[in-house]
């Protein structure tokens, strides 16, 4: 059985862990072929040598019309990647010869790195981590943890957190989440296990999402802000989550919340969050922003209660292998 795989450099510069990562993984059990190009009118019959004997087919940035698929004569399954284009008519003719195409699944495998980053960020944002980190290059006041005086509440003995805004441990804190999707119920499940009280609203999730995230439900929006000391809106940015987390929400948040957002910022009304922002009334973890990259002189970037990074918590190494195991994986299993 012969399997190709053929990618164009504007894929790589996507997912440049993929191509490589599949072609290891199916050559474990036979010989699999990479072919590569960088030519923009580039196509996969120019790229592969005798393509009449090619069983399996993965196109990665590359198109997949008619012409495309035609001499692949043999072909019983293909996988067309992002930013393939594949036609209606290159997919009827190809199927219509028994090829057998795997649907590309969306935001599947970046889940785990994107909720792994929003946990550090949160973890960040508490204790002051970043700040901490900048400041201890400019002075030795970051050293100095007694005070001349001691006062209740103020600064103390290797005390370096905010307490005007929710800081300290994980555990006890109120978690609040919008949405039980992949993002969000694992960030809502490892919040739990480190001890904080997680509630999440997602009017679409089952009432099963809710028991594996170890998370309360909640049917309302405006329950789940209004005692929320740390609120992660987690969805994917669509027509019907744009502006979803309205400015009514935004400003029933209590004051010092710490607000998390690792997805997309226009699911929220931005205008409304970084008003609270600047006012120090809300801090803020954030790796996205309603428009990026953000400009030099934006107040929101080095306050002492934001912190943020530049839309990079999805493309790890791993989430690039967990898309090629995913797509694999729905492969037919061979001898």
């Amino acid at each position: 059985m012969r399997s190709v795989i053929c990618v164009h450099e504007r894929f790589d510069a996507i997912w440049p862990f993929a191509a490589d990562y599949w072609q290891e993984r199916w050559s474990i059990d036979s010989r699999c072929e990479l072919y590569r190009s960088q030519d923009t009118g580039a196509g996969a019959p120019q790229l592969v040598p005798d393509p009449a004997t090619v069983v399996r087919l993965v196109l990665l940035g590359l198109p997949a019309d008619n012409k495309d698929l035609a001499p692949f004569s043999a072909l019983e399954e293909c996988f067309h990647g992002a930013n393939s284009d594949l036609s209606s008519g290159g997919i009827s003719e190809a199927e219509a010869r028994g090829v057998s195409f795997i649907p590309h699944r969306v935001d599947v495998y970046w889940g785990q790195s994107v909720a792994e980053f929003a946990l550090g960020l949160t973890i960040c944002a508490l204790r002051r981590i970043p700040q901490s980190y900048f400041a201890m290059m400019e002075s030795h006041d970051p050293w100095r943890h007694r005070p001349e005086q001691g006062r209740p509440g103020q600064r103390g003995v290797q005390f370096c957190d905010d307490p005007q805004f929710t800081n300290g441990t994980l555990a006890g804190k109120r978690v609040r989440v919008v949405g039980a999707g992949n993002i969000g119920a694992r960030y809502a499940s490892w919040c739990s296990t480190m001890g904080a009280h997680v509630a999440v609203w997602d009017p679409f999730a089952p009432d099963a999402s809710f028991a594996v995230a170890g998370a309360e439900r909640r049917f309302h929006l405006s329950e789940l802000v209004k005692d929320s000391e740390i609120f992660a809106p987690m969805l994917p940015l669509t027509e019907s989550t744009r502006g979803l987390i309205h400015k009514e929400a935004i400003d029933a948040l209590p004051n010092g919340s710490l607000v998390v957002q690792v997805t997309r910022a226009h699911i929220c009304d931005t205008v409304a969050l970084y008003r609270r922002v600047l006012n120090d009334e809300l801090a803020l973890a954030a790796d996205v922003f309603d428009v990026e990259p953000v400009a030099l002189d934006s107040p929101l970037l080095g306050r002492h209660n934001v912190v943020h990074t530049p839309h990079n918590a999805g493309r790890t190494k791993d989430a690039n292998q967990a898309w090629v195991d995913d797509q694999i994986a729905r492969f037919r299993p061979r001898p």
